[in-house]
């Protein structure tokens, strides 16, 4: 068990600890991580997500449970960082970005490599669903919160035009739509082209790992915030939590598909929060020391994860 638990471990944090060497070490400079960061989701990962989709069974991806489980798991994480801060004192916006980080999941950078390694790779099909609920669903849904709250009694329509005309821009969304398009349809691109995606997608994993890596590295931001720790808590524990209760118990998904949107859930705060508290000029101390202690606490929580998943047979 011990044995299984490096194996899959290591090489997801090791990848990560050497980003996080190399900006230290001055061997990959700070502009290596938008450069590797623009890589993985301009081509590798939507090439990744692409390819996923394709070759996918229709049949196998209208499990509405899965969905349901995931979304809700993650609504009501967010919704209970909401519960815990309303007397805090913290600003409406500031409270949204971090109800976000409290459910927002590395579901695309270290979710699908993570969900590869444990569960191997017929388990990429709801990989790809989780990263595609929390790159689309869950950032579009925080947007428009947003966008509400700062119309403040005024029309919100031109907002939510732009939310839904930079969702479809999204190449992590579009990715997968085209590769369910061509799945539906029974035909794929030339083997050429085929070629072409699979040598991107399978840059997708160490680059994106690289990537956290390097962004560790710069941004250790310090925030003694309460905030903090209320949102390490709810990720790495209610997040998961609340989704295995309804993937295994309510809806009774396939393991495969259930544990995949465990293992997903579990994962630490992804970037979206970071990135939309710069957006929107409000202070992402919170977001990248959340991000941080996370990714580190992870480390824990994963590693014990994988030991019980290899302990009870599950994988």
């Amino acid at each position: 068990m011990f044995q299984a638990v490096i194996d899959t471990v290591v090489p997801i944090f090791g990848l990560i600890l050497l980003g996080w060497f190399c900006h230290r070490r001055g061997l990959l400079a700070a502009t290596a991580t938008d450069a590797l960061n623009r890589f993985v989701i301009y081509l590798a990962l939507p090439a990744l997500l692409f390819a996923a989709m394709a070759r996918a069974e229709i049949e196998a991806l209208s499990e509405i449970g899965f969905v349901i489980s995931y979304g809700a798991g993650t609504l009501l994480t967010m919704a209970l960082y909401l519960w815990f801060s309303r007397r805090q004192g913290i600003a409406n916006l500031a409270r949204t970005i971090n109800s976000m980080s409290s459910g927002y999941a590395n579901s695309g950078y270290m979710g699908i490599p993570l969900i590869l390694m444990v569960l191997g790779p017929e388990a990429l099909a709801p990989a790809v669903i989780a990263a595609v609920l929390t790159g689309a669903f869950q950032f579009g849904l925080t947007i428009i919160a947003i966008e509400w709250q700062r119309a403040d009694g005024k029309s919100i329509l031109p907002a939510l035009g732009k939310v839904g005309i930079s969702l479809l821009k999204n190449p992590i969304l579009i990715a997968p739509v085209l590769g369910l398009a061509g799945a539906g349809s029974g035909t794929l691109p030339p083997q050429a082209l085929m070629g072409l995606v699979d040598m991107l997608a399978a840059a997708a994993t160490p680059c994106a790992l690289l990537t956290i890596g390097l962004f560790l590295a710069q941004s250790q931001t310090q925030s003694n915030h309460p905030a903090v720790k209320q949102i390490v808590l709810l990720k790495l524990f209610a997040h998961p939590i609340a989704v295995g209760i309804l993937a295994l118990f309510v809806f009774q998904l396939d393991p495969l598909w259930a544990w995949a949107a465990i293992l997903s859930a579990a994962t630490p705060v992804g970037t979206g929060p970071f990135m939309l508290a710069s957006l929107f000029r409000e202070d992402a101390a919170i977001s990248a020391r959340a991000i941080f202690l996370s990714t580190l606490g992870s480390v824990i929580t994963l590693s014990l994860l994988v030991a019980w998943l290899n302990l009870q047979s599950i994988v």
